[in-house]
């Protein structure tokens, strides 16, 4: 019987180590932001600042950095919300801005593209992970 508490305490114990070693990124919210999209903080009125594809973000307080962030990379994925509004998959984001409101309503607040690309209702708010690559 005691064989059997032991490998069981065992294979808990590496469920436990694998869940805590899985998580790889920050926790936070994100919604999405309508253009106008410049001027942003970062580049000014330059349209190159924007990366290829629409995948890119104002960032909140703490993500900014007092401007640290101006073109950090995130692997970003949606992790929960109301509704189930996820999509499969992770997305990479560039900080182009500082978020626009005060406070600011999420962590991150995406272009719609890049939003669209995480979630299946564009009016959401939602959980993500995100890390900075």
């Amino acid at each position: 019987m005691s064989k059997m508490r032991f490998i069981l305490a065992v294979a808990v114990a590496g469920l436990l180590c694998f869940d805590i070693v899985s998580v790889s990124g920050d926790i936070g919210t994100a919604i999405a932001y309508d253009p106008p999209y410049l001027p942003t903080r970062c580049g000014g009125y330059d349209q190159e600042q924007f990366p290829e594809g629409g995948l890119f973000a104002a960032a909140s307080d703490g993500v900014w950095d007092n401007g640290a962030a101006c073109g950090r990379r995130y692997r970003l994925k949606c992790i929960s919300g109301r509704r189930k509004p996820c999509k499969n998959g992770s997305i990479v984001i560039q900080v182009v801005d500082v978020c626009r409101t005060n406070p600011c309503q999420a962590t991150l607040t995406l272009s719609n593209k890049a939003f669209d690309a995480v979630s299946r209702n564009p009016n959401a708010k939602i959980n993500v992970e995100y890390s900075q690559i």
